[in-house]
Formats: C-alpha cells, structure tokens, sequence
C-alpha cells in the first residue's frame, strides 16, 4: 500500500521577477530520482493521447524549478508550494521561466510524497482522484512541463524521519501573442 499526498497551485498572470531566491543545492542524503521523472512524464503524456489532448513538451527549464523545488522541500523538510522564504511558487518558477517577453504567461503545479516505492501511474492516479490536479493534467492551458524527483533516506519535518519520495510537476505556458 502506497502513502501519498499531493497538492496543487495555479497562477496565471504577469508577476513581477523574483528576488532573493534561496540555493537550491540539495543537503546530503537526497538524491535524483530521474528514472521516475522520465516514467512520469511518459505516463502523464499517454494519458494524455489517450485523451485526445496534446502531450507535454519538457522544459529544460521547467525541469529545473521543479527538481529545486523537490530537493528544497526535503533539505527543510516542508511540503508546499512556496519556498521556504515564503515566496510564491510562481516566483519560484518565473526565476526559471521567464514571463518577460511575452504577452501571456501562465504556470501551474501538483506536488506529491511517498514512500520509496512510489510509480509513476501511482501519482497519477493520486492527481487524477483530485479535482484541482486533475485540472492541471488534462489542462489545455498548459504546453510545456518539467518534473523534479527526489529521495531522502530520513525526512525531516512534515516527513518523520521516514524515507521518502517527493515529486513536483511544473507546468507552464508563454505565448507572444
């Protein structure tokens, strides 16, 4: 049996850059998860299809805010949107993802934790048992996606000391027109 959590953000506007943004290099004891990132990715995309909707593209740069966000969250042991110093999560992504140069910007997240073990189709299913989650996977809103794993063998915090796996979905779409 699975444990997991998941929460969801979406904000859509043009927000001021970002400053301050704490490092993001991850504490001993976390690492990448990378195989599950590219399953989730594949799985979010066959979902997808399956559903006549256009498949994520990966963002580079979207990958990057949510990989901080994951790792942030298990150094300081919190599960939330925003960063630790209390900045929006959208900050957090524009930092990474720029709205500057384009007329309409819009970005998205679902986060989730479990135990090791955690699946891709196990998050899935979580986001898509969630109303609010489920909007942001089958969003047509949203283009272009990237997603941050990680583990940490002892939690701190919100996590108990448990071994745990943390996922963030950045989600995000520019248009100049």
């Amino acid at each position: 049996m699975c444990v997991a959590l998941a929460t969801l953000a979406v904000a859509a506007f043009l927000p001021a850059n970002p400053a301050g943004a704490p490092d993001a290099r991850a504490a001993a004891g976390v690492t990448s998860v990378s195989f599950l990132e590219i399953d989730l990715m594949a799985t979010l995309n066959s979902f997808r299809r399956s559903r006549g909707l256009r498949p994520f593209r990966s963002s580079p740069r979207l990958h990057a805010a949510a990989a901080r966000h994951s790792a942030e969250m298990a150094r300081w042991g919190y599960f939330e949107h925003a960063s630790p110093n209390g900045a929006a999560f959208w900050r957090r992504i524009a930092a990474y993802y720029p709205e500057a140069g384009f007329r309409r910007w819009t970005v998205g997240e679902n986060l989730e934790y479990g135990q090791p073990e955690l699946e891709a189709v196990e998050v899935l299913e979580d986001w898509l048992a969630s109303p609010p989650h489920r909007a942001n996977v089958v969003s047509t809103r949203f283009r272009d996606a990237g997603i941050g794993v990680v583990f940490v063998a002892s939690g701190a915090g919100v996590f108990d000391g448990l071994p745990t796996t943390i996922v963030t979905l950045d989600l995000g779409s520019r248009s100049r027109y």
